[in-house]
């Protein structure tokens, strides 16, 4: 299947055509066709699989068909939990309705709201936001809603998990109901379950894209053992190792922040992003890291969703999520469309329960590195020797830039490992 199979209008696979898609996801696949003939949507996929194009194609479209009454009026909304997910969003639907006249706006909190006022009374068709911000400015008389044709919830369960349901309930008395709704997540617990009821019509249409291990493909990953106290030198020394650009996850902000003083000390450029930071500031972190003149990013997952970095090549687990769905989305950043990627954790003692739950949700082992400078201090704070058995032929930690060191060689390919040998739990 390809895009021009679909039934597009010119201008948008021409559009299509300049980002370089010729053939469309699984889910772009399933949805677009679906969302064309007018049907609700419940989406369920992974990150990295395409859906923000799933959703904002068929959106343009229907746009572009209907008649419209009032001259830019907002037609489409889409909601997304996090600032940097609403950028991307909108920046997404601007590049596929470049061809058109259709305008695209994205209004968040933590900056100043005059300049997204200004462009909301300039008049604005696809319309992206984050919900406080999109409350205040509704709740001031400068976003009318009553033209909407078109409402997306976006990462419904992260929007949850931030506390922003109160918010999404007071949204949904405020829109048209005879409207088309379209409702993503990448998981779909029973609280979820019941918002989406909330939402969309009983004819509702369901897309799932399921995968027998819900990670990136193409993301080989390993594991460390490491103490807290040594996971900043083992850090520094895979850093000596990797090239290229690496992103770090970290829990807290407060221990991001702590990481990029480590790193700056030793010379590396290093930036956080987290709730904590101004906007402006995310954004200079954000756009440094993508043009390379900073090497390491540090974030916290909030501040990271939505974050799509073209070429990067390795992610590394500072903290293990609490959460296991988490870690899916975390080295979603890298191995993205048909490019490589590692994965990198570091565990301590503290955080087994949390690598246990990770590897029942992926159903697979993350191959152990077990010989490594630190492992003496993380011996001593372990202290389970049965959990540290020799590994089966085949399985291999990551491959860096520079060679076979610690493990190299690709999870994939099912060859024996060179140098040093991972090893697996019980």
């Amino acid at each position: 299947m390809t895009f021009d199979s679909l039934g597009l209008k010119p201008q948008i696979l021409s559009a299509l055509k300049e980002q370089g898609y010729t053939q469309p996801t699984p889910i772009q696949a399933q949805s677009i066709p679906v969302l064309l003939e007018g049907y609700d949507l419940l989406g369920t996929a992974q990150t990295g699989t395409g859906k923000t194009a799933a959703f904002t194609i068929p959106i343009i479209q229907n746009i572009l068909d209907a008649p419209s009454e009032r001259r830019r009026s907002i037609k489409a909304l889409v909601v997304t939990p996090t600032r940097e997910l609403a950028l991307q969003v909108a920046e997404n639907a601007k590049r596929y309705s470049s061809g058109t006249s259709l305008r695209t706006a994205v209004i968040f909190g933590g900056v100043g709201a005059n300049p997204q006022i200004d462009q909301l009374k300039r008049g604005v068709d696809i319309l992206v936001a984050t919900p406080g911000r999109l409350l205040d400015l509704q709740s001031q008389g400068f976003i009318d809603l009553r033209s909407l044709t078109h409402f997306v919830l976006d990462e419904a369960d992260q929007m949850l998990d931030m506390g922003f349901i109160h918010d999404i309930k007071k949204l949904l008395r405020l829109l048209p109901s005879k409207r088309q709704s379209l409702f993503f997540s990448a998981t779909m617990p029973k609280t979820i379950m019941e918002l989406s009821g909330q939402i969309l019509k009983p004819n509702y249409k369901q897309v799932r894209i399921a995968v027998e291990k819900p990670t990136a493909e193409r993301v080989s990953q390993c594991v460390y053992y490491v103490s807290k106290g040594e996971k900043p030198s083992l850090l520094i020394h895979l850093l000596e190792e990797l090239e290229g650009s690496v992103l770090v996850f970290g829990r807290t902000k407060h221990g991001c922040d702590k990481v990029v003083r480590i790193l700056e000390k030793k010379g590396v450029s290093a930036a956080a992003i987290h709730g904590n930071k101004s906007q402006n500031a995310r954004q200079k972190a954000l756009k440094g890291f993508k043009e390379g003149n900073v090497r390491v990013l540090v974030a916290t997952d909030i501040a990271a969703r939505g974050i799509d970095i073209s070429g990067l090549e390795h992610v590394v687990n500072y903290e293990l999520p609490n959460i296991s769905e988490t870690y899916v989305h975390r080295i979603g950043r890298t191995g993205r469309a048909e490019a490589s990627g590692s994965s990198i954790s570091f565990c301590a003692a503290d955080e087994r329960g949390y690598l246990k739950d990770i590897e029942k949700l992926i159903k697979a082992q993350v191959p152990l590195i077990e010989e490594h400078p630190f492992t003496e201090g993380a011996a001593e704070e372990w202290s389970v020797p049965e959990n540290r058995i020799p590994a089966k032929q085949g399985q291999r930690a990551p491959r860096t830039s520079r060679g076979p060191k610690h493990g190299g060689g690709n999870s994939r390919s099912g060859a024996p490992a060179r140098g040093k040998r991972p090893s697996r739990r019980r």
